[in-house]
């Protein structure tokens, strides 16, 4: 029997220069350092950059991406390593498909995360399509993450590093994706390293600073491009305690979030109180003691399962859960309700679980992700 041909460094049985690799990027050090070490191994990269934002407001805003400074960034380090770099306009596409469910997301009392909706709805959904259409056999990024093959297949696994681990924004990629996507920082021990490999390279972004809070919102003040987006939304309402009291005034639903503690303008009292609930239709903001922060109970759907088994094969499901990004898994029990719904039993209470956020789903013994699904009020 002739012998498998040997695999390359992305896993295709051919010389890297026959191989195809659109690479996404944002012009920040991470997909700058994967575009121009694939360059270097004698892949053929093609770089592609998203604008997905009025470019004109984001030039002097640093710490961004996928606009102004950045795209000029990108456009660079193609130059530097040789490979052709193209800008694709997706402002209409990212406007539909995040900004305006982020939005509305907020003035429903929901915290959202447009991070996880980029990925799911632009990145890896329109520019992976794209990435097709220039006959690419796969599209590598610069997420730190881990594609591992598994006995069915590819599988999603947590990077490497766990500070830099980003696969709770990456819950949603389903398999038919990852199938296409390649992940090569993920393996790395740190950002360090990223950076030592950025310097080998001779990269201009070698010493770029990290992206900071959501792209398209400045100075993280949400409130601010709400505003923008749907003009009078910031309606006053009363805040209530818990009890019935009421305790104050607010100037808009949209400043305040579940779990927040400072700047509710209710000064003076005994006990510290917290943002418990947002009445949408009372235009209330409820606060109450930090204990009523606390539930076991969450309510999950529009699941993206990536076990192995079908997510209703079973009545339970023994995982691990984040239920925010920057929150250690704990132990759940998943109970699916539906083929993408379930009501995820914490272990431990959490406080300050919030409809918007997502609840992903982790093998609690190894590194593999499962899946997720969204946090809704139920």
């Amino acid at each position: 029997m002739p012998l498998d041909p040997e695999l390359n460094s992305l896993g295709f049985p051919k010389a890297p220069a026959d191989t195809r690799v659109v690479v996404a990027m944002s012009g920040g050090v991470d997909s700058s350092v994967v575009a121009a070490q694939l360059a270097e191994e004698g892949y053929d990269v093609v770089g592609v950059t998203l604008q997905l934002y009025d470019h004109g407001a984001a030039l002097a805003k640093k710490g961004a991406c996928c606009a102004g400074v950045d795209i000029h960034d990108a456009r660079r380090v193609a130059e530097e390593m040789g490979f052709p770099h193209y800008v694709l306009d997706y402002e209409n596409i990212f406007k539909d498909a995040v900004i305006d469910e982020f939005a509305d997301s907020y003035l429903a009392g929901a915290t959202p995360v447009p991070c996880i909706r980029c990925n799911e709805r632009v990145k890896f959904k329109d520019l992976l399509e794209t990435a097709k259409d220039l006959d690419a056999d796969c599209m590598a990024t610069g997420h730190y993450i881990q594609r591992k093959t598994g006995e069915r297949g590819p599988e999603l696994h947590c990077a490497a590093d766990a500070n830099r681990d980003q696969s709770y924004f990456l819950f949603s990629t389903t398999p038919e994706q990852l199938e296409f996507l390649r992940f090569p920082l993920g393996h790395l021990p740190s950002k360090d390293a990223t950076r030592a490999l950025a310097a080998r390279y001779g990269l201009p972004v070698a010493d770029k600073p990290d992206s900071q809070d959501i792209c398209f919102v400045p100075n993280g003040n949400y409130a601010s491009v709400i505003e923008k987006l749907r003009p009078g939304a910031a309606e006053p309402g009363e805040i209530v305690h818990a009890d019935g009291r009421v305790l104050g005034q607010h100037n808009g639903l949209i400043h305040y979030t579940i779990g927040q503690r400072r700047g509710l303008g209710i000064g003076g009292l005994d006990e510290p109180l917290y943002v418990v609930k947002l009445d949408v239709d009372a235009q209330r903001v409820i606060v109450g003691p930090k204990e009523m922060l606390a539930t076991r109970t969450v309510p999950v759907r529009e699941i993206n399962w990536l076990g192995d088994a079908p997510f209703e094969s079973r009545s339970e499901w023994h995982v691990s859960v984040k239920v925010r990004s920057t929150r250690p898994a704990r132990e759940a029990v998943i109970r699916p309700t539906g083929p993408e719904t379930a009501q995820v039993e914490l272990m431990v209470a959490e406080e300050g679980v919030s409809p918007g956020q997502a609840c992903v789903f982790y093998e609690t013994d190894g590194s593999r992700i499962l899946g997720g699904g969204w946090i809704w009020k139920g």
